[in-house]
């Protein structure tokens, strides 16, 4: 990438440049594809709006091309210093922007990114923190996880199956835009199955707790006599770790939580009314255990 303060914007339309004025250009069609969710295997990701944009320059991952709409020009200059020598530039109407838009209200302005290729030894080491959704199945749960995973100093995430049950695609359009951009930075994993990728992470040193409801059978069932039940303060979040965070209704499968080093529950208020808040969903409950484990981490520093 180009660093900034150049003198010289890289969005000229003398270099790298292109006029689009037809809705069955090439460029179109696949903008309207990426940003829609249907990339299609290894095909690049669609991110639209100044500050994901912003977030993909600024990430390291090869841009194919930005498109600026009319109204979207302005935004160009704002992103000048982040474009690479001899950027994709292309340009078209408003008209023509709206209909490869995936929002309401466009800022006219887009990119097609490739996206990292992320393997498992890209996430361990000596100070893993390993976030393993299995079986999160909401697009805004899922970006909302990988926004705090970045934001409290995860090394890494993987996306996985449990019981057949998939996690939503972590490059798709919601879970990029509920991340905030964090989707492109932090290494994720996506595809593996759980009950696969916790002997993996076993054997490269990690300490698995299990993310389990503050209430139900779930909390104190029989079934893991071997599996202390931890309050998010008893863990050692210090050591390298992973966290696994279930499926929004049925939790991690039984069999998950056994594979688990410890079972974790954060503790709730007691409900003032007959009917109160049953638990906390998977997004708000692995924020606060990431920012125990952040919090410890920078304590021990």
């Amino acid at each position: 990438m180009a660093q900034s303060g150049k003198a010289t914007p890289k969005h000229s339309k003398t270099a790298g440049s292109a006029e689009i004025a037809s809705r069955d250009n090439r460029w179109l069609k696949q903008f309207r594809a990426a940003l829609s969710g249907d990339r299609g295997g290894d095909g690049p990701i669609g991110v639209e709006g100044f500050r994901l944009v912003e977030a993909a320059l600024g990430s390291g991952l090869h841009i194919e091309a930005l498109l600026a709409s009319n109204s979207g020009e302005r935004h160009l200059s704002r992103v000048a210093h982040l474009l690479e020598n001899g950027a994709n530039i292309l340009r078209t109407s408003d008209r023509l922007f709206a209909g490869i838009s995936d929002t309401q209200a466009p800022q006219g302005i887009a990119a097609l990114v490739r996206p990292r290729k992320t393997v498992l030894e890209n996430l361990i080491g000596p100070s893993a923190l390993v976030i393993v959704l299995a079986g999160v199945q909401d697009p805004g749960n899922v970006g909302t996880i990988l926004r705090a995973a970045e934001a409290f100093g995860a090394t890494g995430a993987a996306t996985c199956s449990a019981n057949s049950v998939g996690t939503a695609d972590p490059l798709g359009p919601k879970a990029l835009r509920a991340s905030a951009g964090s989707v492109l930075r932090l290494p994720v994993l996506h595809g593996e199955p759980t009950a696969a990728l916790l002997p993996r992470l076993h054997a490269a040193g990690l300490k698995i707790y299990a993310a389990i409801a503050a209430t139900g059978e779930n909390t104190e069932k029989s079934s893991h006599p071997a599996s202390p039940l931890l309050r998010p303060w008893e863990a050692d979040w210090k050591s390298p770790s992973a966290l696994l965070i279930g499926n929004e209704g049925a939790g991690l499968p039984d069999e998950i939580v056994r594979a688990a080093d410890a079972r974790v529950t954060i503790p709730q208020a007691a409900a003032t009314t007959p009917i109160g808040v049953e638990s906390l969903n998977a997004a708000m409950a692995a924020t606060v255990l990431l920012y125990e484990a952040m919090r410890q981490r920078n304590a021990r520093r």
